[in-house]
């Protein structure tokens, strides 16, 4: 049996022939691609604005700058995630503050978060960052209600929910990333995610104004001219209101400190194409977490799953399972390559170093002892998730 990765990209055809186009093209970077790529970007989330960055890290990096997050600054974020949610925070000096999640959905706890704004005095925390875990989209109405009673900006982490969608008080679908709850949402176009870029991320807002500093932040803080600073150049040159200079293609001015966080038009190129079939991607997803939903259901060994949610984008199917370590090397052993998904985030070293220790966060603690992501591809076919099952399901028959 050939085996059965937890996650992989799909790369087709008509991929391989952008990606050859650009290698062909004048434009290696900062070419028309990239601005293509974020059009299409936003029409898919439904957002105003995207700017398209070199990973899903840069683009929270980028994000808390353009916020202002600043020194001693303290942001709440999920212990469930991977480190670079919290580590973004970090970056800029502030502090992170982890909140625990809902056992029913693995997402941040409303109810957490509100008790723990309300125990400090008011304008302690600068913002959240939401994370739409396992590609569950997290309520963003109920967060930017809480946050605008605080005076906090909303940072939603979506790399795992392009595609997904929650429902509001109105009964309306909001899709992540479509900027109407969160100040700014980020992507990310790993091999694994729902769009592939080898590498990439993407930042979306409908806020003008943060949109033109993160196009700057991504580029060293670098512009083309700029009419204010040209007409204080003309002035020291001499030159009165009906005089100009005309300044040549190469001139570029520093106006803050940025980054170098650019993407490349070859990955901008292959994020199109892969946008393209990006909606048949998530309903591959929801039929294959249906069929994992059906089986698993009412299975003695299951202490809960990911189930069947309206809006979910599925890049993770994960199950609670009794005797995980077990599974997961049954499942090894048989060429099915599970994950865990995560270690909790405050228990990492770096984290227990700046003062948090195990059972701080209970629920996720419990979580983690049980947790394991079983494969959740698009590609993946009616056989394999035949072969999936049935040895989860042999594993536990043979043993309890």
């Amino acid at each position: 049996m050939n085996p059965i990765p937890y996650g992989k990209q799909n790369i087709t055809q008509n991929d391989i022939d952008q990606v050859v186009k650009v290698l062909k093209s004048d434009y290696l970077t900062q070419g028309p691609n990239i601005d293509l790529f974020e059009q299409n970007f936003s029409k898919y989330v439904g957002s105003n604005y995207s700017v398209a960055v070199s990973n899903g890290t840069a683009a929270l990096h980028l994000s808390v700058i353009a916020l202002g997050l600043k020194n001693g600054d303290k942001v709440i974020t999920s212990p469930l995630t991977f480190a670079a949610t919290a580590n973004s925070i970090r970056y800029c000096g502030g502090e992170v503050i982890f909140s625990d999640i809902d056992p029913k959905t693995y997402l941040l706890d409303y109810d957490s978060v509100k008790n723990l704004i309300e125990s400090y005095p008011k304008g302690t925390f600068k913002g959240i960052i939401p994370v739409d875990f396992a590609g569950r989209a997290v309520d963003l109405e109920k967060f930017k209600n809480l946050a605008i009673e605080n005076e906090m900006w909303i940072l939603e982490d979506s790399c795992h929910s392009p595609g997904g969608f929650f429902i509001d008080s109105k009964n309306k679908h909001q899709k992540c990333g479509n900027g109407k709850y969160a100040d700014l949402s980020i992507f990310s176009f790993h091999p694994v995610k729902h769009i592939a870029c080898g590498e990439g991320g993407m930042i979306t807002t409908n806020n003008k104004t943060l949109y033109k500093k993160l196009r700057i932040l991504r580029t060293h803080g670098i512009t083309k001219l700029n009419n204010d600073f040209k007409n204080q150049l003309d002035v020291a040159s001499g030159l009165n209101q009906k005089e100009s200079i005309t300044y040549p293609k190469w001139y570029m001015e520093m106006q803050i400190l940025g980054y170098n966080y650019r993407i490349t038009e070859i990955q901008a190129a292959l994020g199109i194409s892969q946008l393209k079939r990006a909606k048949t991607g998530v309903k591959k997803r929801r039929k294959i977490a249906e069929f994992y939903f059906n089986f698993f259901n009412g299975k003695h060994y299951i202490i809960n799953q990911s189930g069947l949610v309206e809006g979910h984008a599925y890049h993770l199917y994960v199950l609670e399972v009794k005797n995980r370590l077990g599974l997961y090397n049954h499942l090894l052993k048989n060429k099915i390559y599970a994950q865990i998904h995560y270690f909790p985030c405050h228990l990492m070293p770096y984290y227990r170093n700046l003062g948090y220790n195990i059972g701080d966060f209970p629920v996720i603690e419990k979580y983690y002892k049980n947790c394991i992501s079983i494969p959740m591809y698009p590609e993946l076919n009616e056989n394999q998730l035949k072969i999936i099952t049935n040895t989860i399901n042999s594993f536990y028959e043979s043993k309890y």
